[in-house]
């Protein structure tokens, strides 16, 4: 059953150095506050795994919290470039980081045979490309039916993912709406998780298209409002797009998000 925890703690208690974390978010319920957190205690040696890192992974990799980035499409939406994440691919800055390209539809399906407790995924979406060439956990498979050529990849079971949600009642059960990606199954496939949420609320009132992880799905919930900026949370507040444009500027610059994460951290350089 999921415990109610402040973020601080969460994060001290559920993420580990060396650790695989997901902080899953399409576009919607980024887990940034959790990010940060992150970057606060200084984890360092994470695998990190999300299908579309975003600013709150350039800040992870820049901060170097991570050694590892699995993922299949990596921007600043609607902006550019990752300059945290080139310059560590690039220059090893501020320390080296391997690099695991998938596809979108790779990653979701490694995702859905993590939380079914299946040991790979089965499917055409490499046919045409030269990802398997560049990663070794592309792999050919022939169908035992029909004999077609199709690709396996292994399947993602995080030591830890970590989402944001709008709500959750006391008992821990979270209630999520909008665009939801893949929260649910990347929590499912997880050995733990932590949900933040704009708000603890005694019941979980029905909303139209909205998904419920169950309490035992879920180790902790930290009551964090206002935790998925800046990005957006459907129902509670819309995405702050210059905040956005503004990273770029921060990111590009090694001097520029040194004091940023100073900032952060309340650690200056």
């Amino acid at each position: 059953m999921a415990e109610l925890l402040s973020l601080k703690e969460a994060v001290a208690r559920l993420v580990h150095d060396g650790d695989t974390v997901a902080l899953e978010g399409f576009t919607h319920l980024i887990p940034v506050a959790a990010g940060h957190e992150i970057i606060r205690q200084c984890r360092t040696g994470l695998t990190l795994v999300r299908m579309t890192p975003d600013i709150v992974y350039d800040q992870l990799i820049g901060a170097g919290c991570a050694s590892k980035l699995i993922f299949s499409w990596g921007g600043n939406p609607g902006v550019g470039s990752l300059h945290r994440f080139r310059d560590a691919v690039q220059h090893s800055w501020p320390v080296p980081l391997e690099i695991e390209e998938h596809s979108h539809a790779g990653m979701a399906n490694r995702y859905v045979a993590g939380a079914s407790g299946l040991p790979f995924a089965v499917l055409r979406g490499y046919t045409g490309t030269d990802l398997a060439a560049h990663t070794d956990t592309i792999k050919p498979i022939t169908c035992p039916f029909t004999g077609e050529r199709l690709a396996a990849v292994p399947a993602l079971n995080p030591d830890v993912t970590i989402v944001h949600a709008q709500r959750a009642d006391r008992s821990g059960n979270v209630q999520i709406w909008g665009i939801t990606g893949v929260q649910k199954e990347a929590v499912l496939a997880a050995k733990r998780s932590l949900v933040t949420v704009e708000e603890i609320v005694e019941e979980l009132e029905p909303r139209p298209g909205a998904i419920v992880l169950p309490s035992w799905a879920v180790t902790a919930v930290a009551e964090v409002p206002g935790g998925a900026r800046p990005s957006y949370a459907a129902g509670y507040y819309e995405r702050d797009n210059d905040a956005y444009q503004a990273w770029d500027a921060i990111g590009r610059d090694r001097e520029s998000f040194t004091r940023w994460l100073g900032e952060l951290t309340g650690v200056k350089a």
